[in-house]
């Protein structure tokens, strides 16, 4: 990398347009973007300007989601999105670093092995930085979303964030960047994939990308419904919008139907597909398939979804903190009883709860959490399967799913939390905290989705609403102004009124699919239950196996229970069932120069 002549990156898996270079004369930057990169030949000449005379930061603001790396005369810096739907990760090796933006691979390279305390941790405890700077696997690095990794001749590595616009817009101001920037994400996607396919649930978010593709031209509108979603008025709303808008071919897939529902085709795990973080795709495999197979039939080269947008259009509840600590004070007193008032929770509780945090800081929260968990002692409120108005104001807490730990298993999660609590800054607010991991986890689920569509149906899944200048927008407007309790999503109305249907930004509803994911579990539990009887996590004296199946067991009778904790252990389990961990399966030595490359 550090040679003569242009950069030589080793790419798998992107088509020919997916990998752009953009080089000066010798001695100048240069600048490569690798994947869905939606820069004009101008904007990445730009880049490579700005790159050549320091400015690397504003060098990698470009629209899109792809892995971006630069060269320069003082080294080189590698960067993911602040999503975390491209991740990079590195190791050091002998000869330097060896960095990919699959961990697997590179755990393979170096024979490490996965990490438990990151498997269980991440479906047992919540507002945690469970990566941070770590994989899933022991020795991996990992860069954090929104860092970029630098690489210098004769120095260690480091990451560093990545600046983004410091400037925070008026809720006003703000709308203009947020319907600029997402219209750019959606119609660039539509200009440059040729055939294209949407989902269209009949929300919000996805309602916004179909008719923002569809006014630049054609698509197909693929709206998945089963018997118990069709109580809900999804299928109006995108009944509704396909019949506006001329240019829409709406299809529709009935679940029950066609008989595809929840953890369907999991009997088998060596047939499913690899993914290199546990995919909670893998829960809905049957649904996936359905749902696409239309957008394939049809020869959609780019099928678009309305991901991420609670995450950038919406806000977590904890930004009431964050407003109290600006210093709008009432304002944060008034939100928080509209935030009771909507949960229609006591206002006293809630109002406690928001006291307590605000006068906590967040590695003290870590601590006790840390503390709890370690000795069994968590607040059996706090463990129960579902989630209070005054629960959703704490720092972090844990699930009912750790009664399934072991003392062992209790130990490993507990030491990672503390781990946390060492490196996490006392100036963090939980508002921004819970938005960049709520962002994170939805880029990674994202990243997954996207990887088996490519690998089962050869379809790319794209998320405009995940694009980094969309999160820069969005996130430019603190979450306690984008959002008003009671109101929901005032700032996809604001953005976007006379350029997608008034109905769809004054809807107010949002389809649940809890009952469908229970009437999965029940009709899938003897397949879900051969998994956990074989769970690896229980084998290594983590997880009392007994519990979890008592769990799935209560949850297979329509009781309550934890089910998004069921969900990430069933794949998580899977995920260490089929994990290709042999580094022959990834690396192979070449006869000419004997240098190892990844397959």
């Amino acid at each position: 990398m550090f040679g003569d002549g242009p950069a030589h990156i080793w790419t798998t898996g992107f088509e020919p347009g997916e990998v752009r270079r953009c080089s000066g004369r010798s001695g100048q930057a240069e600048v490569l973007a690798i994947g869905c990169c939606l820069a004009t030949r101008q904007e990445l000449s730009a880049a490579r300007a700005d790159a050549d005379r320091g400015a690397w930061a504003a060098a990698m603001r470009l629209p899109g989601s792809c892995l971006t790396v630069i060269r320069d005369r003082t080294g080189l810096r590698i960067a993911g999105d602040r999503a975390g739907t491209v991740t990079v990760y590195w190791i050091p090796t002998g000869e330097g670093v060896l960095w990919a933006t699959a961990a697997a691979a590179l755990a393979a390279f170096a024979q490490a092995e996965p990490d438990p305390a990151v498997l269980l941790s991440a479906f047992m405890v919540r507002g945690v930085d469970v990566l941070a700077a770590d994989s899933h696997f022991h020795t991996v690095r990992r860069v954090p979303p929104g860092h970029v990794l630098v690489l210098a001749p004769g120095r260690p590595p480091r990451t560093e964030a990545v600046p983004v616009p410091a400037a925070e817009r008026s809720f006003e101001d703000g709308a203009i960047a947020v319907r600029e920037t997402i219209t750019a994400a959606v119609g660039r996607r539509a200009a440059d994939s040729g055939r294209i396919s949407s989902d269209l649930s009949g929300g919000v978010d996805s309602g916004t990308v179909t008719s923002l593709a569809a006014a630049r031209g054609p698509l197909l509108a693929v709206t998945y419904t089963d018997t118990r979603m069709g109580e809900q008025d999804d299928m109006r709303y995108a009944e509704r919008i396909a019949h506006d808008h001329p240019q829409i071919t709406h299809t529709q897939i009935h679940g029950t139907r066609a008989g595809v529902q929840h953890f369907d085709g999991l009997e088998d795990p060596a047939a499913l597909p690899f993914t290199d973080t546990p995919s909670y795709t893998l829960g809905l495999l049957a649904i996936k398939a359905a749902q696409l197979a239309p957008a394939t039939a049809y020869g959609s080269r780019a099928h678009l979804t309305g991901r991420g947008g609670d995450d950038v259009l919406d806000a977590v509840p904890t930004v009431v903190i964050d407003q109290y600590r600006a210093g709008h004070r009432l304002d944060a007193l008034r939100r928080t009883a509209g935030f009771a008032r909507t949960r229609r929770a006591a206002l006293w509780p809630v109002l406690g709860q928001a006291a307590r945090t605000q006068r906590t800081s967040y590695p003290r929260a870590l601590t006790v959490l840390a503390d709890a968990i370690g000795t069994g002692s968590e607040d059996a409120a706090q463990r129960g399967p579902g989630t209070s108005a005054a629960q959703m104001l704490t720092w972090c807490g844990s699930g009912a799913a750790t009664t399934w730990l072991t003392r062992t298993g209790r130990a490993a999660v507990a030491d990672l939390v503390t781990a946390r609590a060492r490196i996490s800054r006392p100036d963090t607010t939980p508002g921004a905290l819970h938005e960049r991991l709520a962002l994170e986890l939805m880029g990674d689920g994202h990243a997954t989705f996207d990887q088996i569509s490519r690998h089962q149906w050869g379809l790319p899944v794209h998320a405009p609403l995940l694009d980094n200048l969309v999160v820069d927008a969005c996130h430019a407007i603190p979450g306690y102004v984008r959002t008003k309790p009671g109101d929901f999503k005032p700032l996809a109305r604001a953005a976007f009124t006379g350029h997608v249907p008034d109905y769809l930004l004054h809807r107010r509803t949002k389809t649940a699919f809890t009952s469908s994911l229970y009437a999965g579990l029940r009709a899938n539990a003897p397949a879900l239950r051969r998994i956990l009887d074989r769970s690896l996590l229980a084998q290594a004296g983590l997880l009392d196996g007994a519990k979890a199946l008592a769990s799935l067991d209560s949850a297979a009778r329509g009781e309550p229970a934890p089910l998004a904790a069921l969900h990430g252990l069933v794949v998580t389990e899977l995920w260490l069932a089929t994990l290709p961990t042999a580094r022959t399966t990834w690396w192979e030595t070449t006869t000419a120069n004997q240098q190892e490359v990844t397959r």
